[in-house]
């Protein structure tokens, strides 16, 4: 029985969305940089009794992402769901950046979601279904926020540009833009926004969006 891997498993949206998708019974694929991050997920999913599967990898690492996606695959079966949920969340004026920064921020904020996307999305246009999912932010750039202003319009660019290349073949590619810092207990909750990743992944085809918005009101 195939699930939902999630790349960037930190303590917030990634283990509730991970959390979400554990009650509805289906496995769950951990991908993080730290074991810390990936071990205190598989601590909050030790409830569920679903199948977890675990992986290490930098997402701008490129072998090893691809490694670590075949790893939880081979474990779990291939993924319903891939949900991108690495960033770099940085505040950061014009100029304040070495060039070499704000290229690591990209590589973090879009290249890698690129290089997941690429590895499974072929896979799920040959089964003829699948949902891959990228956690996006500022749904208005801000110059105090220069490089994740411009991966974040990265992020709606590749939806566009996934769903143009797959979504003919049945792969729900959308994002998630959440405009605010994300805390428990407050109008940017992640158990809340986990919901949107849920009703993406389970939405008709002839009612997908490509964008959902967690505006905090």
């Amino acid at each position: 029985m195939s699930g939902v891997v999630i790349i960037g498993v930190g303590p917030g949206i990634g283990q509730a969305v991970a959390r979400r998708f554990a009650a509805e019974g289906l496995p769950v694929g951990l991908i993080a940089r730290s074991t810390t991050s990936v071990d205190a997920a598989v601590t909050a999913l030790s409830t569920y009794g679903v199948p977890v599967a675990t992986a290490l990898a930098d997402s701008t690492d490129e072998d090893a992402l691809r490694a670590a996606l075949d790893k939880t695959a081979a474990e779990l079966g291939p993924p319903d769901a891939v949900v991108y949920n690495a960033a770099i969340i940085q505040a950061d004026r014009p100029g304040e950046l070495p060039a070499r920064a704000q290229l690591d921020a990209y590589a973090v904020n879009v290249v890698g979601a690129l290089t997941a996307a690429a590895h499974v999305a072929p896979g799920m246009a040959r089964r003829g279904r699948g949902t891959f999912i990228v956690t996006g932010g500022m749904p208005h750039p801000k110059p105090s926020y220069v490089s994740l202003s411009l991966g974040k319009a990265g992020v709606r660019t590749l939806v566009t540009l996934l769903d143009q290349e797959y979504g003919a073949d049945g792969v729900h590619v959308a994002s998630v833009t959440v405009a605010g810092a994300v805390a428990p207990g407050t109008a940017f909750d992640p158990d809340d926004i986990a919901e949107h990743y849920w009703r993406l992944h389970t939405q008709p085809r002839d009612r997908w969006e490509h964008e959902a918005r967690h505006l905090g009101t």
